[in-house]
């Protein structure tokens, strides 16, 4: 029994190792989540805020956690593919003020969460099909003062049924598509000022959609103005009624066809008659005088 080796504080031990490791192993997961802050920028808790660095290309390499990514005021042009695919905590990414001029396939693949993308201020001139699809769970989405903006893709927002706020102001669209925003069923607000829209016949179906959705969706629509054709350019896209595209919907009956065509008829017998008049008077004309020199004679 002396020579016994006492069994108790071995039994204490596992269960200290074991917590230990637990332990541990938290400590490097916490520490891979909230360390590595990128150079030049800041991190406070899940936000990481490089705006207003002169960078030419986004870091590298972020906080796994991070829920907020300003990178605004910078010179980036271009980011790479899949650059987000391991950052499924980001909420907000603030892209404005760059050199942007289109997105990579698949940018958004990984970041389910994202509900708040600002591309405002930058070069783009098409926003093409797809272009958010998998990032479904936006609320809202910037894409004003892009002046070069041409095109919105009819297929551009398609899979953002979550989308509440869409600004599409100050950049350069003549027209949109309605199939763009009709897939938008829970936008409640859109802002489309400082745009130079062309008022003609293709625009009525979305003034229609407009003024059908102007009682919830909030719109700065009275600030949207028409910039052609000239008989409406400066009017507010709302002060455009169903009377103002009248001209549009004229269509010519059968009867109309046959009007025209006898009118055409007879004036072209009219022409005919009075060529034909017009010859023998000069043809009279022509006689008499020859008549008159030989008398003369």
């Amino acid at each position: 029994p002396g020579l016994g080796v006492p069994r108790r504080p071995a039994m204490l031990l596992g269960p200290w190792l074991v917590a230990a490791a637990a332990a541990a192993a938290a400590a490097v997961v916490a520490a891979g989540a909230g360390a590595g802050c990128p150079v030049l920028c800041t991190c406070r808790g899940q936000a990481v805020d490089c705006s207003g660095q002169r960078l030419f290309s986004v870091p590298p390499e972020l906080p796994l956690d991070t829920g907020n990514l300003s990178l605004a005021h910078n010179r980036i042009a271009s980011i790479p593919p899949g650059y987000l695919a391991c950052y499924g905590q980001l909420r907000a990414l603030d892209l404005r003020n760059n050199s942007l001029a289109a997105l990579p396939a698949g940018l958004f693949v990984g970041a389910r969460r994202l509900a708040h993308l600002d591309l405002s201020y930058n070069n783009f001139s098409l926003v093409p099909a797809d272009m958010f699809l998998e990032a479904s769970g936006l609320l809202r989405l910037d894409l004003s003062h892009n002046p070069g903006l041409r095109r919105v893709h009819p297929d551009a927002f398609r899979g953002l049924a979550q989308l509440r706020e869409l600004d599409l102001s100050y950049g350069g669209l003549s027209a949109i598509s309605l199939d763009a925003l009709e897939g938008l069923p829970g936008l409640v607000g859109l802002r489309l000022g400082g745009n130079p829209w062309v008022c003609g016949c293709a625009m009525e179906p979305f003034l229609k959609w407009l003024r059908g959705r102007i009682q919830r969706c909030a719109s700065d629509s009275q600030l949207a103005e028409c910039r052609a054709p000239p008989e409406v350019a400066g009017a507010p896209l709302l002060s455009l009624t169903e009377e103002s595209f009248q001209a549009c919907h004229l269509t010519l009956t059968l009867d109309d066809y046959l009007f025209i065509a006898f009118v055409g008829f007879v004036v072209s017998i009219a022409s005919v008659a009075t060529n034909f008049l017009l010859g023998i008077t000069a043809n009279c004309c022509h006689r008499w005088s020859k008549a008159s020199e030989d008398e003369d004679i």
